[in-house]
């Protein structure tokens, strides 16, 4: 039998109210969400969240006891109805590549191509590789790679049969830091070629950002919001999302108007994201590329700790009111600790959140 070699259609997929249980233990809890075709989404979250149980239930090796997953409208899991995983059409990538040892690189790739011609697997099988830049490498054996090309033939093995969805469970995770770096935008981009929807489990914010077009933030089993990168970052919808994404503090202030507060930093204006009162006692979301370095500021903080990064300086600064907040400075700005250095705001939406009693 020959497999055509079209790209497959793309595949919405669709959780409602989905929730998973290991006895009376409540893992995931009421989680629904949406991704569009061809999108690339993210469930981030720390160790123990709930991530990759709601994975594993996407590709139907956990029963669901609550809610329904739909791939195109089509219902794959509810209470009452699991289809098999391998009836599914989802690929999955796992932190541990899990390489057959005694096949070759292109043996492997060709695992899931059993229904297909041998000349459709050549070809498909050479495609792949091109695309993952093995070319050359089909008869060399997984041992003799390194651990990002061991990642690479993993993924190309999951895509070749297009699957209607790709789950990536931490995939990354087991690399150094730089070999992840180089390698999530390639992958991305490899899913993009392949018009191919898939779901990324991890901890990483940055490789969240990096590769996803859509993220979920989990945390004790519930999704707190599911955004684009730069709506998760810039306006965190709950104050978890706010506190665990990136670098942050929270400082006391005062509504003053419709479009600014009063705070231990003086008077910001921006645009607000949340409709508080006038006098309203709020907490204000400041991060580090909020605050600035500013030897012209009247605004004073003391260096307390630093962190040198490259391109800049990472300073903990403590307020006149005795606040401690991060700091952002160009590299050639290096102050000691115990300093005091001017300080700038630059805030374009001001995120607020009630004041916790």
């Amino acid at each position: 039998m020959s497999q055509p070699l079209e790209n497959s259609a793309l595949t919405d997929i669709t959780l409602e109210n989905v929730g998973v249980s290991y006895g009376d233990t409540a893992i995931v809890k009421q989680v629904s969400f949406s991704l569009k075709a061809g999108t690339i989404g993210c469930l981030l979250g720390s160790s123990g969240c709930g991530k990759s149980t709601l994975l594993r239930a996407i590709a139907g090796f956990e029963p669901l006891t609550s809610g329904s997953i739909s791939l195109d409208g089509e219902v794959i899991s509810s209470q009452d109805f699991v289809q098999s995983p391998e009836d599914r059409g989802i690929g999955m990538v796992f932190q541990d590549i899990a390489l057959f040892p005694h096949l070759s690189i292109a043996q492997n790739i060709a695992f899931g191509l059993s229904a297909w011609s041998s000349t459709d697997v050549k070809a498909r099988v050479a495609e792949l590789l091109s695309l993952v830049g093995l070319s050359g490498f089909e008869e060399r054996y997984p041992h003799s790679l390194s651990g990002g090309q061991q990642q690479r033939v993993a993924l190309a093995r999951a895509i070749a049969p297009r699957p209607k969805l790709l789950l990536m469970d931490e995939p990354f995770s087991g690399l150094d830091a730089k070999l992840r770096e180089e390698l999530v935008p390639d992958v991305r981009s490899i899913l993009l070629h392949e018009k191919m929807s898939a779901i990324l489990v991890t901890h990483d914010q940055m490789e969240a950002f990096s590769m996803a077009d859509q993220v979920s933030v989990m945390s004790e089993g519930e999704i707190h919001q599911t955004g684009t990168p730069y709506e998760i970052y810039h306006k965190p919808a709950t104050r978890f999302v706010a506190s665990f994404i990136g670098h942050g503090d929270f400082l006391p202030a005062t509504v003053c108007g419709e479009d600014c507060v009063h705070s231990d930093l003086g008077q910001i204006r921006g645009k607000l994201n949340h409709g508080f009162a006038n006098n309203s006692k709020v907490e204000l979301l400041v991060r580090p590329d909020d605050i600035l370095h500013d030897d012209d500021s009247e605004s004073q903080g003391l260096i307390m700790s630093k962190w040198f990064q490259g391109s800049h300086f990472l300073y903990r600064v403590k307020l006149a009111s005795g606040k401690v907040v991060f700091c952002f400075a160009s590299s050639h700005h290096n102050h000691a600790v115990g300093q005091q250095i001017g300080l700038t705001v630059k805030l374009d939406h001001l995120v607020m959140f009630e004041t916790e009693q």
